[in-house]
């Protein structure tokens, strides 16, 4: 099992977050975006960094991605894409997309979309909370629990 980042959008605390499991439990991470990204100096610890371009970086993990890797992402489209190759898709909100969420989740995504296409200002999401990243930590620790065996 391997936790791959969709880092371009990743918040900074949540990588950190990140970092500090992959170096607790030794798991592999790499982080994919179309810029260099800071990363702690560990083995198990990876950045991918792809030419720009329109889903250059959500492509290259759909390759990559294995059945049971996890992928930190809240880019719905790609989290579905995801579940679809059996991995797992965790946001930065600490929501655990699943088999019976994300059809919902890319339907809500894709009328957000025609709303702003036809003029109409939806706003963004607020910033990330407290409570958002002590629900990442506690998905994360869950899902490395019940998934993740060290050697």
């Amino acid at each position: 099992m391997k936790i791959w980042v969709d880092a371009d959008a990743c918040p900074v605390v949540i990588k950190d977050i990140l970092f500090r499991a992959a170096e607790r439990t030794g798991i592999e991470l790499t982080l994919v975006a179309n810029q260099p990204i800071r990363k702690p100096s560990l083995k198990n610890i990876t950045m991918l960094q792809v030419p720009s371009g329109f889903d250059v970086a959500d492509n290259e993990i759909v390759k990559r991605i294995e059945n049971g890797d996890l992928i930190i992402t809240s880019d719905i489209p790609l989290a579905a894409e995801v579940i679809e190759k059996g991995g797992a898709a965790l946001n930065p909100r600490g929501e655990m997309y699943t088999v019976d969420t994300i059809k919902n989740r890319l339907e809500v995504r894709d009328f957000m979309d025609s709303l702003r296409g036809s003029g109409m200002h939806t706003g963004g999401p607020p910033p990330l909370s407290q409570s958002d990243r002590q629900s990442f930590a506690n998905h994360l620790d869950k899902y490395l629990t019940s998934n993740f065996k060290t050697e």
